[in-house]
């Protein structure tokens, strides 16, 4: 899989528009899954987004800080497995006591995520494919 996503990354990153606007992307805290996210990194910057991806397996602190670096549009995570859902929410919490919540949405994917766990921890938005989470973005950066 990740061979083909290699020879198509050229054909889904290439953008034909200038940056809409910035996304940090990262999937949780224990979780090493990333062919999903990767496919949806391309698809980002074939839409016109620009993507900081922070890669797999990251801690929630490095969400806080990318967020207040980057100042992205969008904090994009995902979780793959059941045993790292919870660090979604883990990350929001830390987003609010740092005061940063509120100026940057959040979308979820993952296997175990749901829109109503997305509801639950009050991310706005859960996105159940690539194409859902492109077309989300783009919604959420307009």
């Amino acid at each position: 899989m990740h061979a083909g996503l290699h020879v198509l990354k050229p054909i889904f990153s290439e953008s034909q528009h200038s940056s809409l606007g910035k996304v940090v992307i990262g999937t949780v805290a224990g979780d090493l899954h990333d062919i999903g996210k990767n496919l949806i990194v391309m698809m980002f910057r074939g839409a016109g987004l620009e993507v900081i991806d922070l890669g797999i397996d990251v801690q929630t602190e490095e969400f806080v800080e990318a967020v207040n670096e980057h100042q992205p549009d969008i904090l994009a995570m995902s979780a793959m497995l059941t045993t790292t859902l919870p660090m979604i929410p883990e990350t929001i919490r830390e987003l609010e006591r740092h005061k940063l919540r509120d100026s940057v949405k959040i979308i979820i994917g993952g296997n175990p995520a749901t829109q109503d766990f997305a509801q639950a921890i009050k991310a706005d938005g859960y996105a159940g494919d690539v194409f859902k989470a492109v077309d989300l973005a783009l919604q959420l950066v307009q």
